[in-house]
């Protein structure tokens, strides 16, 4: 999505703070959502009793956007965390599924026999084993 886009999207709505961070970590991630489609603005954010004292912490800027692209948020820096988690090799494949399937708002599979649907009373509705 292109900035002129966003600001378009953006410009009859109300908007929430995502991220209040350094100028290059608000910015990566102004780049990483506006590549996902999601419409964001960079805005300084109001003053606070440290800065406005000349206390010596660095520039920042806020993140906004619309609270309905919240979770669109959320899922993206999940996705991505998931991936590094595989990149690194930190976590099995097996291990992974969980998060992955909660992640797509699917059904984790049983950590005993791999069956991915609704428990039943609490338990894998394959094999019984009590999770709950």
């Amino acid at each position: 999505m292109e900035r002129s886009a966003a600001d378009e999207l953006l410009k009859d709505h109300e908007l929430v703070p995502v991220l209040e961070g350094s100028v290059v970590q608000a910015k990566e991630l102004e780049r990483q959502l506006l590549a996902a489609d999601i419409p964001v603005l960079l805005a300084k954010p109001p003053a606070k009793a440290c800065c406005a004292g000349g206390c010596g912490c660095g520039s920042k800027l806020q993140l906004l956007l619309r609270e309905e692209d919240v979770p669109k948020v959320g899922q993206l820096m999940q996705a991505e965390w998931l991936e590094a988690l595989r990149r690194e090799g930190t976590m099995t494949e097996a291990s992974l599924a969980p998060l992955k399937a909660a992640a797509e708002g699917e059904e984790p599979p049983c950590p005993a026999c791999g069956f991915a649907a609704p428990l039943k009373d609490g338990a894998c509705a394959d094999c019984g084993l009590q999770l709950e």
